[in-house]
């Protein structure tokens, strides 16, 4: 059971360090799967920089959390996620963002799996 939730959790971490990379590498490429334009100037710098920093984050605190067999790496990645779909509510109810339900489901999601592996996984604290 425990090897199927390392690889259940593993798959995620894998998917958010691509994301990271290809942020790095080919931001004009991601920009529109999340839905806008690649900026410029600033606006770009701030894009790759911070979808980098945020998806790359993400996936090393997993893959720590994995290899380390210690919890306290599930906790980012899953307070990110949570303030992420919190952050796409907020926008959808205050600011006239379009509903991402998708994204909140697997944001959410994730996030609880995560929550579980802590819970399950660790070898030490």
């Amino acid at each position: 059971m425990k090897t199927v939730l390392k690889i259940v959790v593993g798959l995620p971490a894998v998917l958010f360090v691509v994301m990271g990379l290809r942020w790095l590498v080919a931001p004009a490429d991601i920009a529109p799967e999340f839905g806008f334009v690649l900026g410029d100037g600033l606006g770009r710098s701030s894009q790759v920089g911070d979808f980098a920093a945020f998806f790359l984050t993400l996936g090393i605190c997993i893959l720590m959390g994995l290899v380390s067999g210690r919890r306290l790496w599930y906790y980012p990645p899953a307070m990110l996620l949570l303030l992420a779909a919190i952050g796409r509510i907020l926008a959808w109810t205050l600011h006239d963002a379009t509903f991402a339900g998708g994204m909140i489901a697997f944001e959410v999601l994730v996030a609880a799996l995560l929550l579980a592996a802590s819970r399950w996984l660790p070898e030490r604290e």
